[in-house]
Parts: C-alpha cells; sequence; structure tokens
C-alpha cells in the first residue's frame, strides 16, 4: 500500500473504534536483514505483538530511528516509520509529537546512536519530557560497522578499534537517564520476552519520554554480553526483578534480599533466619533517590563474591510531569484564543522588512 493511498484511507475512515489487530497485522511485507540469532529478532516480535494492545490504530503509530543495526526497525513495522539521521531521531521525533499530538511515537536507537553522536539529542528529549516512547537497544559494540567499542562496553573491552583494550569508561544509560530527569526510566533483555512484552506495555502507558533500556545480544561481535542475566542457570543469582511495592528479593530460592544501611545497599541471606523480608528494601517507582541507587547495581562481580548486588530489571523510575508537546500546544491554543487565527501569508507581507544595499 502506498503512502499516499494510507492517508486517504486514514482520512476517509471516520470511525474511532480500533480495529481488532494481532502481532502479524504489524508485520510489514520487508524480508529481515539481520543476522541470524540476533537479539533484535525478539524485539521486534514483541513490539509487533505488543501493538495490538495498546489500543491504537495502525495509522496513528510511527516509529522513527537513527542509525546502526537497529534503525532498520521501521522497515519491519507495518506502520508509519522513518529511518532518519544518525543521532537525531529524538529530534524528529519531538517535532512530530508536537505537530502531530495525537500519534503514539516510538524511537528506535542503539547504544551508539543515541550515546555517542546522539547523546546530547537523548538528554534534552529526557529533559523535556516529550509524551514518546524510547527503546534503547544496547549491545555494548557497534556491530553496522562490524565491531568497534561503544560508548557503553565495559572498560578493557577488545574491540577492533581497542585492541589492548577500552580504557574509556562507559555511559551507564539508566543513571544518565535519572541525571537528566527523565520520568520514566527501565531496564529489559531480549531473552526474556515475556518480561519484555510487560515492559513495553508500560513504557506506552507512562505519559512522558518512557526510556526503555534493551539488553540485546550481537552475535557476531559481542556475543555473550549479557549471558550473566540471560541464562537460565546464572540469572536468579545475577537478576532481580523489580515490582512496585514489594521487596526487593532474589536467588534461586527467593533466598537472598537487599536491604538499606543508611543509603549503603547490601545484599543478605535470607535462609538463616537473620533477616527476613520486613528487612528489605520495598522498591517504590516514585522514589528518585532509591530509584537512582537501583541504576547504580551496574557492576561487573568480583570473583569468589556471592554477596554482590544484582542487575535490576523492570521500572526503575516513574513519576508525571507536564510534558513538552502539550505546553506548546497549550501556548498555541491560548494565542489563538487571545488574538485569533493567524494568516501566514499577511505575517510575510508584513512591515517588518528592511533593504540591504
Amino acid at each position: 500500500m502506498s503512502l499516499n493511498t494510507k492517508i486517504d484511507k486514514h482520512l476517509s475512515n471516520g470511525s474511532n473504534k480500533t480495529p481488532d489487530y494481532s502481532g502479524k497485522d504489524f508485520s510489514s511485507d520487508q524480508d529481515v536483514r539481520w543476522c541470524p540469532g540476533c537479539g533484535d529478532y525478539t524485539i521486534l516480535k514483541q513490539v509487533q505483538n505488543t501493538m495490538p494492545d495498546i489500543g491504537v490504530k495502525k495509522e496513528d503509530i510511527v516509529f522513527i530511528s537513527g542509525i546502526g543495526c537497529a534503525a532498520r526497525f521501521p522497515y519491519y513495522m507495518d506502520t508509519f516509520g522513518m529511518h532518519s539521521i544518525h543521532g537525531r531521531a529524538p529530534a524528529i521525533a519531538t517535532g512530530l509529537k508536537v505537530s502531530r499530538p495525537e500519534l503514539s511515537v516510538w524511537i528506535i536507537t542503539g547504544d551508539g546512536d543515541s550515546l555517542s553522536i546522539g547523546a546530547n539529542h537523548f538528554v534534552q528529549l529526557l529533559r523535556r519530557n516529550v509524551n514518546v516512547n524510547l527503546l534503547l537497544f544496547n549491545n555494548q559494540i557497534y556491530g553496522l560497522t562490524k565491531g568497534q567499542y561503544s560508548p557503553t562496553a565495559p572498560e578493557g573491552s577488545v574491540t577492533k578499534s581497542t585492541p589492548y583494550g577500552s580504557i574509556d569508561h562507559p555511559f551507564n544509560p539508566l543513571s544518565l537517564s535519572m541525571g537528566a530527569d527523565g520520568t520514566f526510566v527501565a531496564r529489559a533483555m531480549d531473552r526474556d520476552p515475556k518480561h519484555l512484552n510487560k515492559m513495553l506495555m508500560r513504557t506506552h502507558q507512562h505519559q512522558g519520554t518512557s526510556m526503555l533500556e534493551i539488553y540485546q545480544n550481537c552475535i557476531v561481535f559481542n556475543d555473550g554480553a549479557f549471558e550473566l542475566f540471560t541464562d537460565k542457570k546464572s540469572r536468579p543469582r545475577e537478576a532481580i526483578y523489580l515490582e512496585q511495592g514489594e521487596p526487593l528479593i532474589f536467588g534461586k530460592e527467593n533466598d537472598r534480599g537487599v536491604r538499606l544501611d543508611g543509603l549503603k545497599p547490601e545484599v543478605v541471606s535470607l535462609a538463616d533466619g537473620k533477616y527476613s523480608k520486613d528487612d528489605l528494601w520495598v522498591h517504590d517507582e516514585q522514589d528518585s533517590t532509591k530509584s537512582y541507587l537501583l541504576s547504580r547495581f551496574f557492576d561487573a562481580p568480583e570473583p569468589g563474591d556471592d554477596f554482590h548486588l544484582p542487575r535490576p530489571f523492570g521500572v526503575l523510575y516513574a513519576v508525571d510531569r507536564p510534558t513538552y508537546d502539550d505546553g506548546v500546544n497549550n501556548q498555541v491554543d491560548h494565542e489563538v484564543e487571545r488574538r485569533g487565527t493567524g494568516d501566514l501569508d499577511k505575517l510575510l507581507e508584513g512591515p517588518e522588512t528592511w533593504l540591504v544595499k
């Protein structure tokens, strides 16, 4: 279906009822061109499966991407979309959301696209709190350009551009988002599709900029980067799933928890009777201080350390704050009410001219 045909169909459809979609309705006719085994396949599938449940018509959904492997995403969604320019997807998405506030706008970006050349656009989007959804595919490598280290690559990473090991200190996307006053900060992983689906729904439901970091395995250039958290054997010990109002408990037998000693988190055993669930940290998505502490559960465990902090998955932080797009449109509505509808031709032909000699 051509773009003009889609637009004509949308304009002629007077019904406000959302059709009964299935995930297949959001799959385009384009051949998916990622490496076999790439984590992007799972993310694509879960996004397609989530779209029927958000209650928005296909013609009112837009996917905008930057540059990188993840940026091919809009081609594979049977929605409107745009494969834009390196690092600038947030700027394009902001303009679209301000001019068309009724649209559901999704930004697809990678750790290189958004945290290197696009880092300023990334933090400005979060600061402004534009009502869009940003999915950050983090594989800690530049996959499209064949294996250079990225802004999230751990120190010491040996890659094609760092043959002696990276000496750069990496970005922590969740901490960066908290520092930019983001209103929704969450993390999921490609190899837990059920949880990923749940996080995609939470991302859509938030009013404001929703930043969902997704651990995504690059099977060719950085295979196994997140194996500690994705492997079914190590996941119970290394990952903790956050639930609002619930204590921080993890472990194969739910025998470990996290408590706060002042503002210092520590892992304790629940098996020896010294501590119980009542002693543990209870998750509160609206507590910015504790949410930031959770974002710092980031360091790799030392060998032999059985009581290191687990990596959190789920919604770390979610609060309401006025959105940028609502603010702009409220100003426009106020001025139209006060001064009437403007006349562009009159403005261009107005007295504010000068002669250059």
